[in-house]
Order: structure tokens, then C-alpha cells, then sequence
């Protein structure tokens, strides 16, 4: 599967956020975007989950044009940037609805055995965002959207989920992007820079450098 999203224009109270957009995600491959503070990644990631309308915007699958939100054709997952279940609920209820094997993730997360019947509220902020973050990773849609996936958890759970997303990858096209910039350039097979409302594909890592957004002997 080819994802495409070309033609992106927002704007918010006249002030254009993204504009001459491109970008492409395909089955068997990690698309990384950087890009610095209120750039437009997560609103770019939330246009092409189909939260959040832009002005304008062509999505293709396969160069066929879609033209409801991706979220209705039941292909595509999106971790937000912030919480995505509620306090409420059980954790054992969330595996069971995202028909996500519990068994499974306490072999990689050991230190989560005990949480099965617990509510999501009893975890701490960085617990919440490794089971979000799994759960969205692990899901059965085609399409997954990461917003900031390695923020505020522990290094030897980023080495984890680097070893999981290159495992996913497999049979699912994968976006991502985090300020854990080297995490994102490590786990991506492909990278574009979104810069001034566009995205530029990066084909050697020196052109970061150029364009300013990472300084000399920083990698």
C-alpha cells in the first residue's frame, strides 16, 4: 500500500500553518517528519488521520483518490500527542477492544504484569504513553500515525519500541515524529523536514545542516 497526501493548505485566522505539502508512506517502510516547535507535524498527522480539516488537501491509497477522513475507511491508527484513553477504563478492557494480545506485550513489558485489572488513571504519565503507544502500534489497521511516540518514557522502553515499530513496519506503513529527533531519523527509512508550512524530502542527513535544523557534529 502507497499512502499520499499532496496539496496541504492551513490556515488558522488567516495565518498559513502548511501549504505545498507532500508526502508518502508505504507498506514496509518508516516515514520520519521533523521539524521544530509549532512547525505543524501533529497537524499534519491529524489532516491525514482526518481529525482535523485543512483549507485544503488530496490524500491517494494506491493513487486512488479518498475522499472521506482516512479514519472512516478503517485502515488507519493515530496516537495523539496527548492522552488517548480514558482514566476510566480498564486496561484489560482496552486490549480486548483493540483485539490486542496482553500476553504478548507483558513478554516485552514485564513490569506491567499486574495491571491487567487496573484503570488506566493508576499509571504513571510515562506507563500511559508506553500501553498507548503499543496498542496503537499493535493494532490491525494497515496505516499508523505516531505523534511523539519516545517523549517522556524511559530509554530502555525507546530501544523497545525502536525494535517494534522496525518489527510492525513489515505489514504496515508507518508515519512518525517526535523531538527525539536522532530516534526518529534512526528509525526511518524515509524523512522529510517540515520547514516554513512545507515538507522537503531528505535524502542525506548533511541536508539538515543546511536547512538549519540540526547544528554541525550534533549526530
Amino acid at each position: 500500500m502507497i499512502l499520499e497526501i499532496d496539496n496541504v493548505e492551513l490556515y488558522y485566522s488567516n495565518r498559513p500553518i502548511l501549504n505545498s505539502i507532500y508526502l508518502k508512506a508505504e507498506t514496509g517502510k518508516v516515514t520520519g517528519i521533523l521539524g521544530r516547535n509549532g512547525c505543524g507535524k501533529s497537524c499534519l498527522l491529524n489532516i491525514i488521520f482526518g481529525s482535523l480539516q485543512p483549507k485544503y488537501k488530496l490524500i491517494r491509497i494506491d493513487g486512488k483518490p479518498i475522499l472521506k477522513p482516512l479514519f472512516r475507511t478503517n485502515l488507519v491508527s493515530l496516537l495523539p500527542q496527548h492522552q488517548l484513553a480514558s482514566n476510566a477504563i480498564r486496561i484489560k478492557t482496552l486490549f480486548k477492544l483493540l483485539n490486542v494480545d496482553w500476553f504478548e506485550f507483558i513478554r516485552d513489558f514485564e513490569s506491567f504484569a499486574f495491571y491487567w485489572d487496573s484503570k488506566v488513571s493508576t499509571l504513571s504519565g510515562g506507563e500511559r504513553r508506553v500501553l498507548e503507544t503499543y496498542l496503537i502500534l499493535k493494532s490491525d489497521k494497515q496505516i499508523i500515525l505516531l505523534d511523539e511516540p519516545f517523549s517522556h518514557i524511559s530509554p530502555l522502553f525507546i530501544e523497545k519500541f525502536k525494535g517494534l515499530i522496525q518489527l510492525e513496519k513489515q505489514r504496515k506503513a508507518i508515519i512518525i515524529t517526535d523531538h527525539y529527533f536522532k530516534e526518529v531519523i534512526e528509525s526511518s527509512d524515509d524523512l522529510y523536514l517540515l520547514k516554513n508550512g512545507c515538507t522537503k524530502l531528505i535524502e542525506h542527513i548533511e541536508e539538515l545542516e543546511d536547512y538549519q535544523y540540526l547544528n554541525p557534529h550534533t549526530l
